[in-house]
């Protein structure tokens, strides 16, 4: 994707600097940081700051809406934390599923903390854990989840947690929720293309028609009867321009004289990328990350 300004604006606003400063205050009073990651996009969903701001403390990973992630690449990314010494956990914080994992992987990531405590006389096997993630990944689902009641407002847009604050999860857990923080700017284009697909990252501030070639070059590339069998596609050869043009013939986005609506057509294509009408699917694997 072409360099321009329009992918280099609003990624940090005023207030992801100012809880930036605040989280990196914060982590000192924690036993654990638990990171959430989209289980579709694990790298691009990280933000490069997050060693910077964690340090040395312990950490659990969840992958999270692995219920619309490609399963064996899920597994591949699990597999490859592994190796790296680190816990991963997928999850998906709408229907629960493995929720109720969570505590029990983060006490195993604390072993090590219990026994010390335990060599001093403390008992207490209680957790305080910071939440982190970047926007729109499903943090307040997820912690709403846990605590079985509405602890905190949920968006289906990104930005909606502005400020920390503490919530009672369990006799056993205590959860310090942060707002979602991005970075100053994506060296990577990529990452910002991913983030998108996957609606992490608002769609007013993007080039629809290059984001949505782009979603179809990966298509094309990794899933390409998905694509096929949702548009009724049968030469997937052609330039992802001209393929546009087909499908938005084939839905009906049509404006007068017949000339194909090529911005109502990217935005159904988006659309059903994001409501999993073309299938589960992954954006990224772990291969060539280290």
């Amino acid at each position: 994707m072409a360099e321009s300004n329009q992918y280099n604006i609003q990624w940090f606003p005023g207030h992801m600097a100012k809880a930036k400063r605040e989280i990196s205050q914060m982590v000192k009073l924690v036993d654990i940081v638990i990171e959430l990651k989209d289980a579709r996009i694990p790298y691009s969903s990280t933000n490069p700051m997050i060693d910077e701001i964690v340090g040395k403390k312990p950490r659990l990973i969840l992958l999270n809406k692995s219920d619309m992630a490609d399963r064996s690449i899920t597994k591949a990314w699990i597999d490859y934390y592994k190796k790296k010494n680190i816990i991963a956990l997928d999850i998906d914080s709408i229907t629960g599923y493995n929720i109720k994992n969570i505590i029990p992987y983060a006490k195993i990531v604390l072993t090590d903390e219990f026994k010390k405590r335990e060599a001093k006389g403390i008992k207490k096997t209680s957790i305080r854990a910071m939440i982190l993630g970047i926007p729109n990944v499903g943090k307040s689902t997820l912690i709403n989840k846990l605590a079985k009641r509405k602890a905190v407002n949920v968006g289906d847009k990104p930005g909606v947690t502005k400020t920390q604050s503490w919530i009672k999860i369990s006799p056993e857990l205590d959860l310090l929720d942060t707002p979602g923080i991005l970075w100053p700017k994506f060296e990577d284009q990529m990452v910002g293309v991913k983030l998108a697909m996957a609606g992490s990252i608002k769609d007013d501030i993007l080039d629809l028609e290059d984001l949505s070639v782009k979603s179809i070059d990966y298509l094309k590339e990794n899933y390409p009867n998905n694509l096929k069998e949702r548009y009724n596609l049968e030469d997937l050869s052609i330039d992802s321009h001209e393929l546009l043009s087909v499908i938005a013939k084939k839905r009906g986005c049509i404006l007068k004289g017949g000339i194909p609506d090529l911005e109502r057509v990217e935005k159904l294509i988006m659309n059903e990328l994001r409501d999993l009408k073309i299938g589960r699917m992954s954006y990224e694997k772990p291969e060539g990350r280290d």
